[in-house]
């Protein structure tokens, strides 16, 4: 399509072809609106192409409000009522993609996750979406009438509505960028501070002498924190704590807090050792630990936490086993802070739900104006929740328009 032409009138632009921009478009196409989907980058859908390591974890069997963080969490209920995970299912079935549940109700795509952006643009296609690549936009205003004027570099084109899609700034090597929360803030709408979520924790100075030598361990755990517990991995590095159940856990972690560790959930540490000590026990506390922990983790873990590592376990009082017990089932670590935006899946933050409609993500200051995926404060947990909250949201949006 040639931009050079000039004043081209749409029915709406939507500005990011990502999942929520792609969802977006293809749906308000299908009603039949003239559709412009603008994309910066040479490429569509990016970040679902990299996601769930290039398999696409596309969305989550059970994937409810529940799994969302937000100011209000009522404000993503109306979206992922009226499109669920079924309904992407039935997309993704509809064009023959074969996918596989990998655990806890994550859906990933059994070949590739170009099967997906194929999908979305050939639904785009035949809905007759017009899609431009590598366009950059240089200015976006608001006409008297309430009309929208894009220009590029490629052209000016114009539209009664306006939708952004533009995403956050997780996974910087992609080319994220602050262009919506820029939008929000020059038509006037909150915007709540951005910060990298689902995203690995990092060693405190005293925690990284202790423990970077464990880089490589992982271990099943409950990670906990203000109220909120996820058992999954829990994985070791040089820079610090990653793994799914890190990742969770970081959405809601702030400077200055300790999170607490079960090493052992759902085993009683406690009368474990102590059953070892009445039994005459004569192996060293850092041998025992090892038939419960992988052995590295065992030994190093012993020899910080405790004064016994290397004493047999018939020798050390009652009352040290039980501290020991104790620290297995919460040890506190407090994380200097986050492996930053690079190493982030998703941005915490983002456009004031209070601005939107939660039916149609309209904002409720300028009658036209839309945003709907990651761009908006809706975060959600790890495992295919942030792209069905795309897909929602962006249906919510194509719908409305």
């Amino acid at each position: 399509m040639n931009l050079n032409r000039p004043h081209q009138i749409f029915d709406a632009i939507v500005v990011g072809a990502g999942a929520a921009g792609l969802m977006c478009a293809l749906t308000a196409g299908r009603l039949g609106k003239k559709i412009m989907l603008l994309e910066w980058q040479e490429r569509a859908g990016k970040k679902i192409l990299i996601s769930g390591g290039g398999r696409c974890n596309f969305t989550n069997l059970y994937s409810t409000p529940e799994n969302f963080l937000s100011e209000n969490a009522h404000f993503c209920k109306s979206a992922l009522a009226r499109f669920t995970p079924k309904d992407f299912i039935s997309l993704i079935e509809s064009h023959g993609i074969e996918y596989y549940e990998k655990t806890l109700g994550q859906l990933f795509c059994k070949l590739s996750a170009k099967q997906v952006t194929g999908m979305l643009l050939e639904e785009c296609r035949q809905a007759e979406v017009e899609l431009q690549l590598g366009a950059n936009i240089l200015d976006l205003s608001r006409s008297e009438d309430g009309s929208f004027t894009v220009k590029t570099d490629q052209g000016t084109i114009s539209s009664r509505a306006l939708v952004i899609a533009t995403g956050g700034l997780s996974y910087a090597n992609l080319g994220a960028s602050d262009f919506g929360y820029r939008i929000a803030e020059q038509f006037g709408l909150e915007v709540h501070p951005p910060c990298p979520g689902l995203v690995p924790l990092l060693w405190n100075a005293e925690d990284r002498v202790r423990y970077a030598s464990l880089s490589g361990v992982s271990c099943d755990s409950l990670v906990s924190l203000r109220g909120k517990s996820f058992r999954e991995a829990l994985l070791f590095t040089h820079r610090g704590l990653s793994g799914p159940a890190i990742l969770q856990i970081s959405s809601y972690w702030r400077p200055g807090d300790a999170i607490a560790i079960d090493l052992l959930p759902e085993f009683n540490a406690r009368d474990w050792l102590l059953d070892r000590k009445t039994g005459n026990d004569p192996s060293f506390l850092k041998n025992a630990l090892s038939g419960k922990l992988p052995k590295r983790l065992a030994e190093t873990w012993s020899e910080t936490n405790t004064q016994v590592a290397a004493r047999p376990i018939r020798e050390i009082a009652d009352k040290e086993l039980v501290k020991i017990a104790e620290q297995l089932k919460c040890w506190k670590i407090m994380p200097s802070g986050t492996d930053g935006y690079e190493n982030a899946e998703v941005t915490l933050g983002g456009i004031a739900t209070s601005e939107l409609s939660s039916k149609t993500m309209e904002s409720r200051k300028v009658p036209g104006l839309y945003f709907i995926g990651e761009v908006v404060d809706v975060t959600g947990h790890l495992g295919g929740h942030n792209f069905q909250w795309a897909w929602a949201s962006g249906f919510a949006a194509g719908n409305a328009l």
